[in-house]
This record gives C-alpha cells, sequence and structure tokens, in this order.
C-alpha cells in the first residue's frame, strides 16, 4: 500500500525486503555476540600446517618458473582444473563444521571478534526501499563518472591469486570477501581504517571458484572449492559443510530465494542439485548434461526454474525440472563460440539477455590473460538491467563497463593506485561501489 506507482519487480523486491528484515528482527543475532566472543578465542586444534620438505643434499639447481624468468608460455594450453596445492605451503583442511578462527591469529582475538561482529550486525536488519532501481542510462553514466579509487580503499586480503568475491548488500558498511587459489577467504571492513580491518580464514584446501551472501540470510557467506561447498555462519562463527563430493566442483547458484537448495557445477561437465535441509553432505542429484566441462552455473532471476551452464564452447539454458542422470536436453543453446567459454549470466532483473566470456576476445575485448591470470568474468551490474562489467588486458589499466549493445560506457582506472589486471569484479547491489581483485590478493575499491 503506498507504492501502486512501482513496477510488480519492484514490489515483489520491497516484500521481500520487508518480510527479510522481519526474519532477522525474530533471530535477535545480537545475542550471538557473546557466542562470538568464545569462539574466536579459541585457536583451531585440528588445522595444521604440513612440514616442509627436506631439501635433498646434493641439490645444485634450483628450478625456477617461467614466470620469475619473465619467459612467455607456450602455445600449449595449460588444464584449468585447479592443481593440487603444494605441502609446504598450504595447509590441511579436514571435513565437517571448521570454527571461525583466523589462520593468523596469535593472541588477543579481540580484532576478530570486532570484525565478526560487524559482519553480524549488518546483516540484522536490512529494510531498504529502492523506488527507482532502473536508472536512465545517462544519471548511470553519471554515476560512474563519480566513483574513484584512493590509496585508503587498497588491501591485500588474501595471501594469493583472487578467484572469487562476494560484497555483503549492507548499505551501512562495505564488507567484502575475496577467496584465492589456496583455499583462503579473506573478510574486509572496507570502513575500518585500521591495519586489522582485515582476517584470513582457512575453510578449503583448494581454490575458491565460487562465492555468495546468501540473499535470504546475509549472515551467511556460503563459498566453494574443488572438494566442498560451505556455509560460513556468523551468528554461530562456524563454516558448516553443506556438500561434499568425490568429483571436482566448479560453481553454484541458489535456486531459490530462501537459498535452501543449489545448482551446483562440475568440472568434469555434470551437474548437482544440493538441498541445505537434508542431513549429510551429499548432493540429492547428479545429472549428466552432455558438457565435456562446466565451468559456471547461474539461476534464471524470474524463472527459478532455469539455469544456465557455460564450460567448453558450450553455453545452454536447462529446466532443473526435467533433470535426470543421463539424456538431458537443454531448453536452449546459444552457439557461435570457437573458443573455451568462462562464463554466462543472466541479467539481473529480468533474465532477457546472457552476457557470456570467451576466449574468442568478441566485443573487440581482449580476453586473452594467459596462465598467471584468473581468467576474465563478465558480471551485470545488479542496478542496471543491460549494462555489465568485466576486467581488461588494455593499459593503462582498467575495469570496463559495456551497454549490451557493445557500447563502452566508462572504464574505471587510477594512474597512481591501479597497476595490475582486476580479473574478478564485484559490484554492490543498490550502492554505486565496485570491487576489483587481482592475481596478488589485492583489492581495489571504487
Amino acid at each position: 500500500d503506498g507504492y501502486s506507482q512501482l513496477s510488480a519487480y519492484e514490489r515483489k523486491r520491497l516484500k521481500n525486503i520487508t518480510e527479510n528484515a522481519k526474519f532477522f528482527a525474530a533471530l535477535k543475532l545480537h545475542e550471538s555476540a557473546a557466542r562470538l566472543h568464545q569462539i574466536a578465542t579459541k585457536r583451531p586444534s585440528h588445522v595444521t600446517k604440513r612440514a616442509k620438505p627436506k631439501k635433498a643434499e646434493d641439490e645444485t639447481v634450483r628450478r625456477r618458473s617461467m614466470r620469475l624468468q619473465r619467459v612467455e608460455p607456450s602455445g600449449i594450453p595449460m588444464p584449468e582444473m585447479p592443481a593440487q596445492p603444494g605441502a609446504e605451503e598450504y595447509p590441511q583442511v579436514p571435513a565437517g563444521p571448521l570454527p571461525m578462527v583466523p589462520e593468523d591469529q596469535m593472541g588477543d582475538s579481540k580484532l576478530t571478534e570486532d570484525l565478526l561482529t560487524t559482519w553480524m550486525r549488518i546483516s540484522e536488519v536490512l529494510l531498504v526501499i529502492i523506488t527507482n532501481v532502473l536508472m536512465m542510462l545517462s544519471r548511470y553514466q553519471d554515476s560512474l563518472n563519480s566513483m574513484v579509487l584512493s590509496e585508503d580503499n587498497i588491501k591485500k586480503i588474501v595471501k594469493y591469486r583472487v578467484s572469487s568475491m562476494a560484497i555483503h548488500p549492507s548499505e551501512s558498511i562495505i564488507f567484502v570477501a575475496a577467496g584465492d587459489k589456496s583455499g583462503q577467504i579473506g573478510l574486509w571492513n572496507v570502513n575500518s581504517k585500521s591495519e586489522e580491518g582485515a582476517h584470513v580464514f582457512i575453510p578449503h584446501n583448494y581454490l575458491v571458484s565460487c562465492m555468495h551472501f546468501s540473499p535470504f540470510n546475509p549472515a551467511h557467506l556460503l563459498s566453494l572449492s574443488n572438494e566442498t561447498l560451505r556455509c560460513g555462519d556468523v551468528t554461530r562463527a562456524v563454516f558448516d559443510e553443506i556438500c561434499r563430493s568425490e568429483e571436482s566442483l566448479s560453481s553454484f547458484d541458489f535456486l531459490e530465494d530462501n537459498a535452501s537448495t543449489a545448482i551446483v557445477g562440475h568440472w568434469d561437465g555434470d551437474v548437482a542439485v544440493v538441498d541445505r535441509r537434508t542431513p549429510g553432505t551429499s548432493s540429492e542429484l547428479s545429472a549428466d548434461i552432455g558438457f565435456k566441462r562446466t565451468r559456471t552455473v547461474h539461476v534464471h532471476p524470474v524463472n527459478k526454474q532455469y539455469f544456465i551452464a557455460a564450460g567448453s564452447v558450450d553455453v545452454c539454458i536447462y529446466d532443473v525440472r526435467y533433470l535426470k542422470s543421463n539424456g538431458n536436453k537443454p531448453v536452449s543453446s546459444l552457439k557461435g563460440h570457437t573458443k573455451s567459454v568462462a562464463s554466462a549470466y543472466f541479467s539481473p532483473v529480468t533474465g532477457n539477455r546472457v552476457v557470456t566470456v570467451c576466449a574468442d576476445d568478441k566485443l573487440r575485448h581482449n580476453n586473452n590473460t594467459g596462465r598467471w591470470l584468473t581468467r576474465f568474468r563478465a558480471i551485470w551490474d545488479p542496478k542496471q538491467e543491460d549494462c555489465f562489467v568485466v576486467g581488461s588486458m588494455a593499459r593503462p589499466r582498467q575495469i570496463e563497463v559495456f551497454q549490451d549493445t557493445g557500447k563502452l560506457l566508462h572504464s574505471f582506472y587510477n594512474l597512481d593506485c591501479l597497476g595490475s589486471v582486476c580479473s574478478i569484479n564485484v559490484v554492490h547491489p543498490s550502492k554505486n561501489i565496485l570491487v576489483g581483485g587481482n592475481s596478488s590478493g589485492r583489492l581495489h575499491v571504487f
């Protein structure tokens, strides 16, 4: 009532926000702060470092990587599946729930408690009324021009190459999560200007390829790695294990607004349906969709029975209601890609558009990242139905915004502060905030 001028989409969004606010208020999350203090003070007893192997005494020649020697890679494509981490570098992470204790915590846990309490507090109420989600293009370009990067908003929060990111929907605090190739997840309160505004956790053994804050409860951060899908629940300060698989996992997306079920892609091409409400860590269904490799899956924003899968040269839409173990046929297929496809995503409001990234460099856009950089993924701006953001190999280093017509709308760059390629990017759902992640674990917030 009182919002009859809003579109059907905006009325539905407002209803969901209101219901979520009531849900969070009922949770009484503030009562969990004491539990955070108890858990944060505990040291993890079962996450241990492997011992470094002793060097052979007769070793005389030290091998150096092609990157350190500044030698161009050969034309032979490298396998995309994450390699098993070296014993001397990465921790061993056991199965099952893990306490939210930072990897480098020494002594005083107050700083960790502050970060987790901030995450919990901004997740309690997200009652935001947005009456004009879809901006006019000229107004949208003005908003892009107003976004800047400063040295205060650049921080290295994970040790290795950024492979996935998620941004919390809070409008009061900029809170970002980033995963790297070793299984680390860094949490950063950008508004905290102290050196301790970020902490690193290790809930995975392998590259973190996909992350989302739950749209139903942003106190939950779901992250996917090669072997497992976990849910970081800040109200209990635990990384729960939702799904564990013998097959290598590549990506996931929620099938419902309440985030209780998800579609999960596998590197070997299959997809699986996971239900968080059922006991155990196995999937409900595994389906062969005819792909040699599935890199990303994404659910339609309106008709959630449909999801799009991308991998190799394939981009196809499937109906989850008719998935079976074998013999699945796509509802629709996007033909024309001649090289490997890195990602495919529906547009955020209607789902009437799909943006893909392919190594064939269409849109006159250089996607040829080579072996040292995370592959680009073009992502839609959640606030704009027909505009998407993608990394760039151009110099000066920049992040580009395109319209679906192929028109370049804006380039984000800063000659003093941005000197690297940002392969992975994420855009805030309601504010003018863009975060770019590079291959040294550093985030840049425009």
